[in-house]
């Protein structure tokens, strides 16, 4: 069985990782978001936003890609919080695990892999968003060990999404 790596992600990845970006997205809230956010975030949205963001990096900025025998199966991304109600914490940005690859560890390894970037960046915890109604996502942080720790509307481009707000202030739980 082929291993999966994982590597930091550059420029040249920007539309391979819109592409799984809006397939898991789709997905994942494909009952939970609204009609036109589906048409508007779209692969030629994601991909001009990826690739801005792999060009010019965010204060603390971390994207890593998780790759099986040369296919993109996993993308992650963390940095500085972008909203007060991660309290200071190091915020996950994004985790998209392709469909086909869930359960498999991929998940629980970047997310230890940008933990241990947070950590050395002297951030006192992990925090991240779930969109209320994504109950998958919620149950796979609280095995990790997150605790709810708040509620923000994120300003999203097209879409108001009522959001909790995840943490762990041990990182040990995460890097183990």
């Amino acid at each position: 069985m082929t291993e999966i790596t994982l590597r930091a992600a550059c420029v040249r990845d920007a539309r391979e990782v819109a592409i799984l970006h809006v397939a898991v997205w789709q997905q994942t809230y494909r009952d939970l978001a609204p009609e036109n956010a589906f048409v508007t975030l779209d692969e030629s949205y994601r991909f001009e936003k990826w690739n801005e963001k792999l060009s010019v990096p965010e204060a603390d900025q971390l994207v890593l890609v998780a790759e099986k025998e040369n296919r993109l199966v996993g993308i992650a991304a963390a940095g500085a919080p972008s909203e007060k109600a991660f309290g200071g914490r190091g915020e996950i940005k994004f985790l998209y695990i392709d469909p086909d690859f869930k359960r498999q560890g991929i998940g629980r390894h970047l997310l230890r892999n940008l933990a241990t970037h947070l950590r050395d960046r002297q951030y006192p915890g992990v925090a991240l968003s779930v969109v209320e109604g994504n109950r998958a996502a919620t149950a796979f942080y609280e095995a990790l060990g997150a605790e709810i720790i708040g509620r923000y509307v994120d300003p999203g481009p097209i879409w108001r999404s009522q959001n909790i707000v995840m943490a762990w202030d041990d990182f040990g739980v995460l890097i183990q």
